[in-house]
Formats: structure tokens, sequence, C-alpha cells
């Protein structure tokens, strides 16, 4: 019985009050615009107020007017961006959002298919503080492409940085050393493959599932002081697609040989995939 009264009384409550305040809201105007008058009656002949007010309004104006116009622009930036794809960036400065990321990569690359493109692998994969290390440890399957030590493109790269402490020679280092810690997860029964490429590098890219990961390789600067762009699979298009192709298009360039983890042979095929030739890794001979 109390459960039924207690809405009951509520309900007379709500209706006492609404009913008082309909009933105050003429004596309430009446007293504000008694008051307005009243104002108005002793500001209307002060010059100095009212200039004040109209620039007051104009500041006022102005500033509503910005921001209308500045959430307008964001707007549609970020339909733009929606459409190509672009789900983040991470300036380089941005310390704490390139934590996040790493964090997000080994979310989007753990039991999946992983893509990548890098120059010697060194700081992205070996060493276990780079940000796909615990990827690989983790995932499905890897293609990877990194420089050939072997070949110019290492001697390009080297030279572009301008820097007196990297030479060749320590690239091809990084790269070896890239090489072993992949044998490692290969002999570990884990699903790796790779390639050398002899061009300069042109890009930093890893495919993460449906997320994609990219870095340029500007000419004399190291690719940490670039930002990252973070794109997302989507089926109506977007630069997701175009990327993905390129990586397609260059793991089976004929032009590109893989490195065998289990025998330390360079295999050639051709474009249909087809075996052609094999050497010792060893044997072959490094570019001057």
């Amino acid at each position: 019985m109390k459960k039924n009264v207690t809405p009951v009384l509520y309900h007379l409550f709500v209706v006492v009050i609404s009913s008082g305040v309909a009933l105050s809201l003429p004596g309430i105007m009446q007293y504000i615009a008694r008051k307005v008058l009243q104002y108005w009656t002793f500001i209307e002949n002060e010059e100095l107020f009212l200039v004040s007010t109209e620039i007051a309004a104009a500041i006022v104006l102005i500033v509503v007017v910005n921001i209308v116009v500045r959430n307008w622009r964001i707007g549609k930036l970020s339909h733009l961006a929606k459409t190509a794809g672009l789900v983040s960036v991470a300036p380089a400065t941005a310390f704490l959002t390139r934590r996040r990321m790493k964090k997000r990569k080994e979310e989007h690359g753990f039991g999946r298919s992983v893509m990548l493109i890098g120059s010697t692998g060194l700081r992205t994969f070996t060493d276990p503080a780079g940000d796909l290390h615990g990827v690989l440890l983790n995932c499905r399957e890897a293609k990877i492409m990194l420089l050939d030590p072997l070949k110019d493109g290492v001697i390009g790269r080297a030279r572009s940085l301008a820097d007196p402490g990297i030479t060749p020679e320590i690239f091809r280092e990084q790269i070896i050393r890239s090489i072993d810690f992949l044998k490692g997860l290969k002999s570990l029964q884990k699903n790796i493959r790779l390639k050398l490429y002899p061009d300069v590098p042109l890009m930093k890219l890893a495919i993460l599932g449906d997320f994609l990961y990219l870095q340029h390789y500007p000419t004399g600067l190291n690719v940490k002081k670039m930002p990252e762009y973070v794109l997302k699979h989507d089926q109506d298009g977007g630069l997701f697609n175009l990327f993905y192709q390129y990586f397609v298009n260059r793991w089976f360039d004929p032009n590109i040989p893989e490195y065998d983890l289990d025998t330390d042979e360079v295999v050639y095929r051709d474009k249909a995939g087809n075996e052609v030739a094999r050497e010792k890794f060893n044997d072959v001979v490094m570019e001057c």
C-alpha cells in the first residue's frame, strides 16, 4: 500500500510546484520589466557605457563567428580524413601519443598477418623496445622487406643522412642483426618470410590486420623525426588500399629476392613465384 501512495504524492507535489511557478510568472516578468526600464533610464544617456557595450557585443560576435568557422573547417577536414581512411596521426615529438600507438600496434597485430617494409629493422622489431617487437612475437605470420645489405640502397641511405656516425657498414651490421632475430623466430616455428630490396627506402610501412602505419624516409633526416600516420581499411576505398597494393607489388617483384632463413640462401623467383635460382648469401658480392 505504501508503494502505491508514494507515486501519487510525488505527482501531486509536481503539480503543486508547476502551478505555483505558472501563477508567479506574470509577477516575475513585471518585476524584471520594471528593473530593466529603471536601468535603461539610467544608462540611456551614458555614452561611455553604450560604447563599451557595443564594443563588447562586437567582440563577442567576432569570437562566436570565428568559432563557428573554425569548427566548420575542422569538420570538413575531419570528413576528408575519414574519406581517405586516416584515423590517427602521431607527431614525432608526441611521446605519450607514440606510447599509445605502440600499444595499439600490439593489439592490431596480435594473432594477425603482418606486412612490413623497413630499412634495417633494428629499432623497429629487433630491439625489445621497438614498436613491432612484441607484434612479431605474437603475430600469425609475417612478410618483411628490408634493405639488402649488399646492394647500393644501403650506401645511398647512409650517405643521405650526412651523419659521420652512420655508415653503410653500420647499416649492414644492423640488417644482419635483424636477420639473425628473424632466424630465431623461424626456429620457433613462426611463419616468417623475408625479402631484401636493393633501392633506397621510400617509406616505412606496417600493415597489421585492418590497420596500416606509415612513415616517410626523408632525404637527410632520420625517420624517427617524421610523423606517423594510421590508416584503416575501408570497403568504400581510401588510401589503405593504395598502400596495400604497393606492398603486394613490391613483394611479388621478381627483382627482389627472398632470404631463406633456414639455409641462409638468396632465392630468386619469376613473376609466377617459381624458383629460378638461389645462392649462398655469404657468396654474394658486396657492392661498394
